[in-house]
């Protein structure tokens, strides 16, 4: 289980859902936010990671690479999600359906291939990780939302750097599944 590209994985999956987190950390108390942003990455998670097991039963692991063309496609397609959120009486459940709503695509595209090898143990440990990070970047998103400095750069080079992530990414999942080592075989 390589960290760095969990790490690197979270984030660029949900940069643009952390605008979100701003609004809605001044919306509602900060451990409702936690917990329904937690359990949409959960969900989406355990998805990606049955998905990919399914897959990985029945196909050879070099061809689980081709999958990298998820996160790739991402990086060059233009997004045009709606960021509007929409309402619920649970405040819980409104955090959850507005992850879900803005990053469900994203959040399977980028982690089924990069979850389809992981054992069952490591997946609990990825959940643990994953669980972790979302809890420790609500915080410093509370902490940080006020400044102005933040909220300019995000703006001006945010969408850049997602980008550059989901590349990298495509491009890990094509390198770490033996794809590319495979076709050049095949040369």
């Amino acid at each position: 289980m390589n960290y760095w590209l969990l790490l690197l994985t979270f984030l660029s999956v949900n940069l643009d859902f952390f605008f979100m987190l701003i609004f809605l950390l001044k919306k509602f108390k900060l451990s409702k936010v936690i917990l329904g942003y937690l359990l949409g990455n959960i969900i989406l998670l355990s998805i990606s990671f049955t998905v990919g097991k399914t897959l990985a039963t029945f196909l050879p692991e070099w061809i689980l690479g081709i999958l990298g063309i998820l996160p790739i496609y991402l990086a060059l397609h233009d997004d045009d999600d709606d960021n509007e959120h929409l309402e619920h009486k649970s405040d819980i459940m409104t955090v959850l359906i507005t992850y879900l709503s803005v990053c469900a695509g994203c959040n399977l595209s980028i982690f089924l291939p990069v979850l389809t090898r992981e054992t069952l143990d490591n997946f609990m440990i990825t959940l643990l990780f994953i669980g972790s990070l979302t809890i420790l970047i609500v915080c410093i998103i509370k902490l940080i939302s006020q400044s102005k400095l933040v909220e300019f750069i995000m703006k001006k080079y945010g969408e850049i750097a997602m980008k550059i992530c989901y590349l990298s990414i495509g491009l890990y999942v094509f390198w770490d599944s033996g794809l590319i080592t495979h076709l050049l075989d095949l040369l």
